[in-house]
């Protein structure tokens, strides 16, 4: 298992490293005042410790993303193990240190408004429908799916609808609430068990010296499904997600200095990255090779496998644990799912939040609309949910490249992962069954093509802004209390 171990070293060298880079070339200004204070309501500008801020954090990013995706993603082999590393690294943790700490400079601003402060007006409504598209499908599945892990683990004993209805109360009270109330509380007694689950599994391959595959080029999926550009829309959480910049946003507005920002965004996307490696290596390792684990998840997806490693790793009573730190995943992203759909649609209509009468009105609709979602099947909508996630990771690079390029910084940190992320989105849906089925090789020239006039209209526009000295952060000179 070099290959794992050497993969887990490599990320946490990452963060003391590139990270460190990427918070010098942001520069960091620890004398400015955050909009925890500045914008401070007790609703949602509250500020928190940087462990509390960090395991919440964690627990919005995470989801099932880096527990499902990995799975699935095993079955192409070792070169999973290569996208989460430098996935995570170079993109993933650049995309969420970036979003969080624009954010922060900005009043805690939601991505579509980031991006139409510094994309431009036309993407104002486009970015707005997509996040709130993406925040409600988010949301709706990650009801479905711990409920479901629920009722496996009790072995049906609780009806299905009726573990449903309780996640949905719950989701229900985190969006209205305080943030410190119900998520700034009950969040770091979920990530102790998120942790304790994982860094047990982890513990288990290693002690157990389980056969897991060392490095390799080699495409081992059994349907022989193309490693480019699939895999990069199979491992989303745990390498790169643009569900992330729809959360980081909820810390911006709880973090108590620019400098608590690297241990807060890119730091908690590194912990994500080493959760992804421990599900994948599992996954690679306890079935018997590519095509059991693949018989597996076609007879009970991924979480069997989930379950089936949990038991093999931990025993009947660990391996519940393990379980239950899975269910706390998608629970504790689907509550700040919609939180972050109610917040960005109070920013569009320019609603203010202080008010519970004010929150219900549009809180109400988002989950009516949830609850019929939920009778429906999302294997189709899913995949479009996958290839709008990387869509949206490549929109909130672009947001850090135009920010970064107007202060006249490095910004090519983000622009690479943001081209690269491009080139797989436009490439995908050419290709793809969900979108304009050509074959391979004519979506591979259309991504390029699409890519390269893409950037030239970013240089473009890029220049402008610079030209016209476009503001980088809201000015706060009139706020005067010491934080």
């Amino acid at each position: 298992m070099i290959t794992f171990l050497a993969c887990i070293a490599l990320l946490i060298v990452g963060y003391f490293t590139y990270g460190k880079f990427v918070e010098k070339v942001f520069g960091v200004k620890e004398e400015r005042t955050t909009p925890a204070y500045v914008n401070g309501d007790g609703i949602d500008y509250v500020p928190m410790s940087t462990a509390k801020n960090s395991m919440i954090q964690l627990l919005n990013i995470a989801g099932t993303g880096p527990v499902f995706g990995p799975i699935m993603g095993a079955l192409y082999g070792p070169v999973a193990f290569i996208w989460i590393v430098v996935g995570c690294i170079f993109a993933g943790a650049v995309h969420d240190y970036l979003t969080g700490m624009i954010s922060i400079r900005n009043r805690g601003a939601h991505l579509p408004e980031l991006a139409t402060k510094f994309l431009g007006k036309a993407m104002k409504h486009v970015v707005n429908a997509f996040a709130v598209l993406l925040l409600l499908l988010v949301g709706t599945v990650f009801v479905s799916t711990p409920a479901s892990l629920l009722h496996l683990l009790m072995d049906g004993k609780v009806a299905l609808g009726i573990l449903i209805a309780v996640i949905f109360v719950y989701y229900i009270l985190a969006t209205l609430l305080p943030v410190d109330k119900i998520i700034g509380r009950l969040y770091p007694y979920f990530g102790a068990i998120l942790l304790i689950s994982a860094l047990g599994v982890g513990i288990g391959l290693i002690v157990k010296g389980a056969p897991i595959p060392e490095l390799s080029f080699q495409n081992f999926h059994p349907a022989n499904a193309p490693i480019f550009p699939l895999i990069f829309f199979t491992i989303t959480c745990g390498a790169l997600s643009g569900f992330h910049a729809t959360q980081t946003p909820i810390i911006s507005r709880t973090t108590q200095k620019e400098s608590q920002g690297r241990k807060i965004f890119y730091g908690m996307m590194i912990a994500e990255g080493i959760i992804a490696m421990i599900w994948a290596a599992a996954a690679m390792s306890l079935f018997d090779g590519y095509n059991g684990l693949s018989d597996l998840l076609a007879a009970g997806g991924p979480g069997a496998i989930v379950s089936e490693v949990s038991t093999l790793m931990l025993g009947a009573i660990g391996g519940t644990l393990a379980v239950l730190g899975v269910v706390v995943l998608p629970i504790t992203s689907g509550d700040t799912a919609f939180r972050s759909a109610r917040m960005i649609i109070a920013e569009y209509l320019n609603i203010a939040q202080k008010k519970l009468s004010s929150r219900l009105w549009i809180a109400v609709p988002l989950f009516a609309i949830s609850v019929v979602l939920t009778q429906i099947d999302f294997n189709i909508l899913w995949r479009y949910f996958s290839w709008a996630n990387q869509a949206t990771a490549m929109i909130a690079l672009f947001v850090g490249a135009m920010y970064l390029y107007i202060a006249k910084k490095n910004y090519w940190i983000a622009l690479i992962p943001g081209a690269f992320i491009l080139l797989m989105v436009i490439t995908y849906i050419l290709n793809a069954q969900i979108g304009f089925r050509l074959p391979m090789n004519i979506a591979w020239y259309g991504g390029f093509i699409g890519t390269a006039l893409l950037l030239v209209l970013f240089f473009r526009a890029a220049k402008k802004a610079r030209a016209n000295n476009l503001p980088l952060e809201e000015d706060i000179s009139n706020y005067n209390k010491v934080a």
